[in-house]
């Protein structure tokens, strides 16, 4: 690489010793468990309803399901897929994975049965471990077509016995003739194979993603990466010691793997489990468990600062409220802190790059840059570098928009056996993101959006981003997305898709005119339609696609 403008790393300067002195990570998270067992095996490990697992019956239950897949026949090296919510049976599938030698292949659980299939057949997938009821929904159907040989499954009232109805809300299915039950298995008391401990540049984890563009790729994500980022979320965050981790973010996407199982884990701290978001369910285990930290979207910060009986003193135990995974608005960050307490320290990362690149670090308060009104990410870590480039890959000066460019120990070594878009998104090493933003002279990263979702209106650029964090200002908006829709005189024109807090009351009208007193004429949303809810993800993203769908669908019935 030439010389970089960037390279100088001006964010150091605002970081403190702790973030900035180099990490001596463990090889996996075998290894750091190994280490948490001889340091403190009787403390809690899991925590799920009225469930507690400590650290020693984990590396127990976690040895049995290692010994169990080696005994049927799993290699090193061989892929397990993981189609599961938070529940211990997570936890115990990928520890059990891991210890075997295997590969872990996160599986969105949310997923239909193409999108699994397409998983299970590019992962080449030996061993699926999932629910009970999607394997008898639909999962053994997929498996038939699939190199799938091996089948665990669970049910998820397992381990606990206060089967809150707001989330466990169903049935016990008889056990399948076709797939051996994963807590019974957990429960034989085998041990795992010797001589299969990963290492670090061992695949941990095939994440699968869409990355820049186009079919799910799986990233390779090694265990060096992912300890890279555990360890430094453990020296930088300043929790406690032992410290209890909300998982609120779903543990299949890379941000829960990361910053919630493999973070705590890495620190010997007590993870709380919860099955799936339900604002009450996690208001009253916050109560319950008085945890330090968690992180999840701006979404489900929305869900529960809107929840009828939050308090304040429902946040008083957190150290460090996070979010990532989605673009959070300004307001949300000043309404929140100033109704419920916590400050949200914003992060930005990517799969690609095994969750955080940059964060807003404890003490600090991310900026809004002042033209765009943008509220920063956060800063880059100590061995992380990012660079913002024009479109033929130069450098642009601090302060202008381009193409984010991320380097350093998180960003994985490529997609798996994908080597033309590995040389198209990793360049050197170099992870294209995709992703358009800027940094400012001290080192703060702001992203404005996607490439792929920018709006030309008559030949002017539009950042949906822009006009959400405005929509986001006016007291009736819950949730807000933007998307470009065709439009016979402009090309494109601006459409808003909004829902309201519960109780507020206006129109799209009143919202256009809104937008139209603080935004420039060509940026201001000429449709407006107000929804129930807003599609997402199930890590909470708001789904821009499916509501360009919906546009461009009602704009064909229209015609």
């Amino acid at each position: 690489m030439t010389f970089s403008r960037y390279a100088s790393r001006p964010w150091l300067a605002l970081l403190d010793d702790a973030q900035r002195a180099p990490v001596a990570p463990a090889d996996s998270l075998v290894h750091a468990l190994r280490g948490a067992v001889a340091e403190a095996p009787d403390r809690t490990f899991l925590a799920y309803f009225d469930a507690r697992l400590s650290y020693r019956e984990v590396d127990r239950l976690s040895d049995s399901v290692a010994a169990h897949l080696a005994e049927r026949g799993l290699e090193r090296g061989d892929r397990v897929a993981v189609l599961l919510q938070n529940s211990p049976h997570f936890v115990l599938a990928v520890l059990g994975a891991w210890k075997a030698g295997a590969t872990v292949v996160p599986v969105n659980p949310m997923y239909k049965s193409g999108e699994v299939a397409h998983v299970l057949r590019d992962g080449e997938v030996t061993a699926l471990v999932c629910s009970d009821r999607a394997w008898e929904a639909y999962l053994r159907d997929t498996a038939a077509g699939s190199p799938v040989r091996i089948v665990l499954t669970g049910c998820e009232r397992d381990f606990q016995t206060r089967d809150d109805a707001r989330v466990l809300n169903f049935e016990r299915l008889p056990e399948a003739p076709d797939a051996d039950d994963l807590v019974t298995v957990a429960r034989q008391g085998g041990r795992a194979p010797e001589g299969r401990a990963p290492g670090p540049d061992d695949i941990a984890l095939i994440s699968y993603t869409s990355g820049t563009s186009g079919t799910p790729k799986g990233a390779t994500n090694t265990h060096r990466n992912i300890m890279y980022n555990a360890e430094r979320q453990r020296t930088g965050l300043r929790l406690p010691e032992a410290p209890v981790y909300y998982a609120l973010a779903p543990l299949f996407h890379i941000t829960g793997m990361v910053c919630q199982f493999a973070a705590c884990l890495n620190s010997a701290g007590t993870l709380v489990l919860g099955y799936r978001f339900e604002p009450g369910a996690v208001l009253d285990a916050f109560a319950e468990h008085r945890p330090h930290y968690t992180v999840g979207p701006s979404t489900a910060y929305m869900a529960l600062a809107a929840h009828p009986d939050v308090t304040r003193e429902h946040f008083a135990s957190f150290v460090n409220l996070s979010s990532g995974g989605a673009p959070v608005p300004p307001a949300l960050v000043e309404k929140f802190a100033g109704r419920l307490g916590p400050y949200i320290r914003v992060g930005y990362g990517l799969t690609e790059c095994t969750g955080p690149c940059a964060a807003v670090p404890p003490g600090l308060r991310a900026p809004v840059d002042p033209v765009s009104g943008t509220l920063s990410v956060g800063l880059p870590g100590a061995d992380t570098l990012v660079r913002i480039v024009d479109e033929l890959g130069e450098e642009v000066p601090f302060g202008e928009p381009g193409e984010i460019v991320v380097s350093g120990p998180q960003v994985v070594p490529g997609y798996w056996r994908r080597p033309e878009a590995t040389a198209r998104t990793f360049p050197d090493g170099e992870l294209r993101t995709g992703d358009i933003g800027f940094l400012d002279e001290q080192g703060w990263l702001y992203v404005v959006d996607r490439k792929k979702d920018m709006i030309n209106a008559s030949g002017f650029k539009v950042w949906p981003r822009e006009v959400e964090d405005v929509l986001y200002t006016h007291p009736a908006v819950r949730e807000a997305a933007v998307v470009g829709v065709p439009d016979g005189y402009r090309g494109e024109t601006v459409k808003a898709y909004i829902s309201l807090r519960p109780g507020a009351g206006t129109d799209p009208d009143e919202l256009a005119a809104y937008c139209k007193e603080r935004l420039a004429a060509y940026k201001y949303p000429r449709q407006v339609e107000i929804l129930p809810d807003l599609p997402k993800t199930a890590s909470g993203k708001i789904l821009r696609r499916e509501l360009r769908s919906r546009a461009h669908d009602n704009s064909d019935a229209g015609q």
